[in-house]
């Protein structure tokens, strides 16, 4: 009502002109005029009325025309606006991206609609609130099965861990080959990348300039050694304890294994801990360890303190070994050593009674004569406590020093120093030295065991090896050497232990090489 009320109002202030235009397109087309708008005529009174009836007629006549046509106009205006509505109202859902690139075209920001087209807006602001809900919980449920991946992903994944490895013949002797330089697979790991190395082995990172010493390969002869990898060693170890029990250059070895395997455990999951005479490497993931047991002697000695045994007088007790023994019993793979802490003295002296009594006499006897009674008290030991079904025993060979460069026709040298190369003619043995009647000793010794005990020979192939010491890059009582000392090799160069990486990886791969045939 209100609508036609504003019309009829329009309709009467424009009727005259509506009449005047009307009359204008008549006149055009030469037709006559209405008889409202033709000039008057004098009538009599008879046909006064008539007129004024006639006219009142065509009046309301015209009045109702303009309403039709008036409401005619509004529907199609109505009509137009409703098709427009729809044409811009999306029947299909929405893409997401849409969603989130283009909020400003969404239907809940206009305004001013009509009450039709804010339940269609209504209807599809839910249905794509219900649509963004959906996705947030994709996303979230996508997230933590992201999260569920990377906590069952232990370690990072290498393609050639899933292939065979070829494993030597059992008759194959390791130990006689040559030392064949590759610097393709070798190192096995890089110096820097081992957290774990002490500053007694890191040569390159104390000074040393040439590093060939790193890709020197051990060929056996008739065979080879299989490529290392250290998952599969890892495999191995799963759930099993590895210990070094020795002296410092099992410790050196021990080193190397920690950095051999070190390499894929990821941050976080591999933890190193020192407890008196136990060092232990823990591998979380595996539930392996690979410790190390300071017993320079393998019997008791009063050296056996790890912090303070630069002692010059030695004594050792050759038939007492439970007091180090207690702590190998739940071990898996035991690597016996001990040799360098023999060499300083040609006699060796026995205690009489025990450092527990207070005993302090003692007896000098040859040397050789005192080793054969250490072995024998381990091996009867090994042989008493271990249960070769569960624990694998190896016993390493002596390692070699290089003290006199006379050994390796070199006059004008200083002991090891400033040597960057190996003796490369391995026909001929190289005297450096080694005591071999202990070495002839150890291996009677552990040949004759009920427990099966692997020899691990790295004497020979070792003596070769003159370019591979800490020498003058090293510590020398914790402490790093000062120039003047690296400048006065004769007195102050180490040619006893080995750099890292460097030889005693080789010693590893021996270990590895019966670890993995084992089963």
């Amino acid at each position: 009502m209100e609508l036609y009320e504003r019309l009829e109002k329009k309709r009467r202030s424009n009727h005259l002109t509506d009449k005047q235009k009307t009359s204008q397109n008549l006149s055009l087309f030469n037709l006559p005029l209405p008889v409202s708008q033709t000039p008057p005529r004098r009538k009599g009174h008879l046909f006064a009325s008539e007129m004024g009836a006639m006219k009142g007629r065509k009046n309301n006549n015209l009045s109702i025309f303009v309403v039709v046509f008036s409401i005619f106009l509004f529907g199609v205006f109505m009509y137009n606006e409703d098709v427009k509505s729809i044409a811009e109202f999306p029947f299909s859902r929405p893409k997401a991206q849409e969603i989130q690139e283009e909020p400003s075209n969404t239907p809940v920001q206009e305004t001013n609609k009509r009450e039709v087209e804010n339940n269609v807006v209504s209807v599809s602001v839910k249905s794509r609130t219900k649509l963004e809900e959906s996705q947030v919980e994709n996303s979230q449920e996508k997230q933590e099965k992201e999260e569920e991946e990377e906590q069952r992903i232990e370690l990072p994944a290498e393609e050639d861990d899933i292939e065979d490895v070829e494993l030597p013949p059992e008759e194959c002797d390791l130990f006689t080959g040559d030392w064949v330089f590759d610097n393709v697979s070798h190192p096995l790991y890089k110096e820097d990348e081992c957290e774990f190395l002490t500053a007694q082995v890191t040569c390159m990172r104390n000074g040393r300039k040439d590093s060939m010493y790193q890709n020197w390969k051990w060929q056996p002869r008739d065979c080879s050694l299989p490529k290392f990898k250290a998952r599969l060693l890892l495999e191995k170890l799963r759930g099993k304890r590895l210990m070094f029990v020795g002296d410092s250059l099992n410790r050196n070895q021990w080193e190397s294994m920690i950095c051999l395997v070190q390499s894929v455990v990821p941050r976080g999951r591999k933890s190193l801990k020192k407890s008196g005479s136990l060092a232990v490497f823990r591998i979380e993931d595996y539930n392996a360890t690979v410790e190390f047991y300071w017993a320079p002697f393998i019997v008791e000695s009063n050296s056996d303190n790890p912090e303070m045994h630069s002692i010059l007088n030695r004594i050792i007790m050759p038939e007492s070994i439970k007091k180090h023994g207690k702590n190998w019993k739940t071990v898996d793979f035991l690597i016996f050593n001990t040799y360098i802490w023999w060499m300083n003295t040609f006699n060796m002296k026995v205690l009489r009674g025990s450092f527990d009594k207070g005993a302090t006499e003692y007896d000098e006897i040859a040397r050789p004569v005192a080793y054969e009674r250490v072995l024998k008290t381990w091996s009867k030991w090994v042989d008493r406590n271990i249960d070769p079904k569960r624990t694998t025993v190896f016993f390493s060979s002596m390692s070699p020093l290089h003290i006199k460069s006379e050994d390796w026709n070199n006059p004008d040298g200083i002991k090891c120093a400033m040597e960057t190369t190996p003796v490369l003619n391995t026909s001929i043995p190289l005297e450096v030295g080694t005591d071999r009647r202990l070495f002839v000793i150890a291996h009677n010794v552990t040949k004759h065991m009920k427990v099966p005990v692997h020899f691990i020979n790295i004497t020979t192939l070792s003596e070769f090896r003159k370019d591979a010491h800490t020498s003058v890059h090293t510590i020398r009582q914790g402490k790093m050497l000062t120039p003047e000392q690296k400048a006065d090799p004769a007195t102050y160069a180490d040619c006893i232990h080995w750099c890292l990486p460097g030889l005693p990886d080789t010693w590893n791969e021996f270990l590895y090489t019966r670890i993995i045939s084992k089963s």
